[in-house]
């Protein structure tokens, strides 16, 4: 390059317009190092950048868990309290589809949540069978989704990020308030959706299971929350499947 650019420019008679396509044509022949160091520094500060687009944090009503074919066992601990419980807090793309089981390397450590396994038994209880003590189940919840927001939580963080969210919404509480209790009774599904948006702020999503005779019933609340795992947000995807209009709300 050096040889070919002393010719050019020591050249009176070569024109800018000639010395102009005569760089074009080599740069395109051979691109300058940094033009090619420019897509792999793209892939690394992409990697290191925020690889998922916000949280589905998800609520479950033991009712409906347990009012099932397959039934429940309660925890070891006992039986839950009737109210709505964590089942999890997961990172989810825009498109609706999620990153999941991201890092094999960093395995459920109870010791890392020691100071809040109090509180994850009552407000993320497990209602699995057989009977257990809820680690199998934390250490699902991040091995599967946790470990896939690393980039904004380390273990207790997330863990703690999921307890925070449970206080800040009390969907049990809002949903008493407009008079839709576990009480067995048919409640229409715009109604239980009506009571939370009005309540929060934002559209929730409502997941039905059926009870044993088949019935429509309300199972799990989904609520969006943004990359931060501290503040509602609107939904930017829901899940596909829906519930019936009319869904019951069984007792727990």
């Amino acid at each position: 390059h050096h040889v070919a650019v002393a010719c050019l420019t020591s050249d009176p008679d070569t024109s800018i317009r000639e010395k102009e396509a005569y760089f074009t044509a080599m740069t395109r022949r051979n691109p300058p190092v940094v033009s090619l160091l420019l897509p792999l520094l793209a892939v690394a500060t992409t990697s290191l950048a925020q690889d998922f687009d916000f949280f589905y944090f998800v609520l479950q009503w033991p009712g409906s868990y347990c009012d099932t074919a397959k039934s429940c066992c309660y925890p070891t601990s006992g039986k839950p309290a009737a109210d709505f419980g964590i089942h999890g807090l997961w990172p989810n793309y825009n498109d609706g589809s999620y990153p999941s089981n991201c890092d094999p390397n960093n395995p459920y450590d109870a010791s890392k949540v020691r100071d809040l396994l109090s509180t994850m038994r009552q407000k993320w209880p497990t209602l699995a069978c057989p009977s257990s003590d809820g680690t199998q189940f934390w250490t699902h919840e991040w091995e599967k989704h946790g470990t896939c927001s690393e980039s904004v939580l380390d273990q207790h963080g997330y863990f703690q990020a999921a307890l925070k969210l449970k206080k800040q919404v009390d969907v049990l509480r809002i949903l008493l308030d407009a008079g839709i209790q576990p009480d067995g009774g048919d409640y229409s599904l715009k109604s239980v959706v009506s009571a939370i948006s009005d309540a929060i702020g934002y559209t929730p999503w409502i997941e039905c299971n059926n009870d044993e005779g088949g019935n429509s019933q309300l199972y799990q609340v989904y609520l969006c929350v943004d990359t931060s795992a501290a503040k509602l947000i609107e939904c930017p995807v829901l899940p596909r499947k829906r519930c019936g209009s009319e869904i019951e709300f069984p007792s727990f």
